[in-house]
């Protein structure tokens, strides 16, 4: 059973702080993720840039859209995503998971019509082995763009795809997606049920927001989650928790 996590920058990162690792929560997730391990499970683990990523890349004006063939800007970017995939590469570890990093920017690029294509092959290998691939959001070469940001949630839709994942897992600041009363909404089937409720971040976002979250999700054949940390043990023992996508 493959399950795909992704880790929310806003959940492992202080996100208004720049390049400020929340080392409580990622403690938290890191030892959640390591029992599910020790007892067989097997996981492809994918984070956000949190105050790592986005912040360099709003300074640099480089997003999904907005492409850049600023070398310097984009070296800037990955390499601040760079220096938060160490971090939780070293959680992980510190857990008895043996993590292993597939950068974007290197393993993937985005043809001109906005198709991505990630070394899907290189994550399904390192799974059969017995490793835990861990990718990031990044800067991806894109076809007459130069440069794009590549959001976490992309990663995670199109490695469910190419890998059939069981499960999908979005781990946020949020219990679910929340109804106009605040309430967690159960399961989701359609963008414009909810459309009404979802809003922008409050913390600067490259990649989208909950609305972008809802939108990816809903093209997955997989139901996926989304929860907040103190659902993640849940979700990785039944594969649901929160709010359901499907």
């Amino acid at each position: 059973m493959t399950t795909i996590l992704k880790l929310g920058g806003s959940v492992i990162t202080e996100k208004d702080q720049p390049e400020t690792v929340d080392e409580e929560n990622l403690a938290r997730t890191a030892a959640a993720i390591g029992e599910y391990v020790a007892e067989g499970g097997e996981i492809v683990v994918v984070h956000g840039g949190g105050s790592f990523g986005h912040h360099h890349a709003a300074e640099h004006g480089v997003s999904r859209a907005d492409g850049s063939h600023d070398g310097a800007g984009l070296l800037a970017i990955h390499r601040a995503m760079g220096r938060l995939t160490d971090a939780v590469l070293d959680a992980l570890a510190e857990e008895g998971v043996d993590p292993l990093p597939v950068r974007p920017l290197s393993a993937g690029f985005r043809a001109g019509d906005g198709t991505v294509t990630l070394a899907e092959g290189s994550v399904r290998t390192m799974l059969s082995e017995g490793f835990v691939p861990v990718l990031n959001g990044d800067v991806i070469a894109h076809a007459g763009r130069g440069g794009t940001i590549i959001s976490g949630d992309t990663i995670v839709v199109s490695l469910a795809e190419s890998l059939a994942a069981d499960r999908v897992g979005l781990c946020s600041t949020v219990p679910g997606v929340l109804d106009d009363d605040g309430d967690v909404i159960d399961e989701i089937e359609s963008f414009e049920a909810v459309a009404s409720v979802l809003g922008a971040s409050e913390s600067t976002d490259v990649t989208g927001g909950m609305a972008a979250k809802v939108q990816r999700l809903l093209e997955l054949d997989t139901p996926a989650s989304i929860f907040d940390p103190d659902a993640l043990a849940a979700f990785l023992e039944t594969g649901r928790a929160g709010t359901v996508v499907r």
